[in-house]
């Protein structure tokens, strides 16, 4: 997933986005034709979470940090140098 302010996120359409409040923490769009999951969104923060795989290549969005490690199942490996975190914080 990736983030971006909201001033610079452009749609090139926004037919069928629904939002959904789902927590008292955050809100997600959702595609109301297809069923995906395109977006998360913090209430009270000016950035939105784009779900990476929505986006056409080339994306340009690079790796910064590895989350949720501890977790992670036994067929995927981690080979780089970027930080590891067990949480997301």
């Amino acid at each position: 997933m990736t983030s971006v302010p909201n001033a610079d996120l452009t749609l090139t359409s926004s037919e069928g986005l629904v939002w959904y409040k789902s927590s008292e923490a955050a809100e997600r769009g959702f595609c109301s034709i297809c069923g995906g999951n395109l977006f998360w969104r913090p209430h009270g923060e000016d950035r939105t979470a784009i779900t990476a795989g929505t986006l056409d290549a080339p994306t340009r969005i690079t790796l910064i940090e590895h989350i949720f490690v501890a977790d992670k199942s036994d067929y995927y490996e981690i080979n780089d140098d970027l930080p590891k975190k067990n949480h997301w914080s």
